[in-house]
């Protein structure tokens, strides 16, 4: 039973927004940015027990000009926040950012001066991902609510300017440590 019995005289009506929504979900390409325990769960999930390569991601890209999605696994130390803000900005647009693992979300138990008390702080954020470490499931599980995400996503000028105020938002959100209520 395919497709062509589903539609009527062989005609499938669509909008040019929707046709490139459901080929960007297609053909993400995951650039890996494992930097602790996070990221021994993130290659399992490219292995062939959990098998990535049926949602379309195939290969982890070496170089971020390949890549259009960034997993951010692990714990991200001051030094290393430059750098990856560096990987992000050799990304072609449209690219999205996963936040694997809560050392990534919000630095996690290390409350100090050497750990980044969150990666939005450095990149915007599409999904994080909680979990020490997250299984693979979970790390499946945020890849597809991405691709919902992606799906339905805008296109042209309207996204560009999102993408910008979400990007702003990002680097002048309060940091954690300076947080007061709840959290302390």
């Amino acid at each position: 039973m395919g497709i062509e019995e589903k539609l009527p005289s062989g005609f499938l009506l669509t909008t040019v927004e929707t046709a490139a929504g459901w080929v960007r979900k297609a053909s993400v390409f995951p650039a890996t940015f494992g930097l602790a325990c996070c990221a021994i769960e993130m290659m399992t999930t490219g292995a062939g027990r959990y098998d990535m390569a049926r949602f379309g991601m195939e290969v982890f890209r070496g170089s971020p000009r390949q890549a259009d999605l960034m997993i951010v696994a692990g714990r991200v130390s001051q030094k290393m926040a430059p750098v990856l803000r560096q990987v992000y900005d050799q990304m072609p647009n449209p690219k999205w950012v996963i936040s694997m693992g809560v050392c990534a979300s919000s630095g996690g138990m290390f409350n100090n001066y050497a750990i980044v008390q969150g990666v939005d702080h450095i990149v915007p954020v599409d999904i994080y991902l909680p979990g020490c470490p997250p299984r693979p499931e979970m790390l499946l599980d945020a890849i597809l609510k991405l691709h919902e995400k992606i799906q339905d996503s805008k296109l042209g000028v309207h996204r560009e300017q999102a993408a910008r105020e979400a990007e702003e938002a990002a680097r002048n959100a309060l940091p954690l440590i300076e947080m007061k209520g709840l959290l302390r």
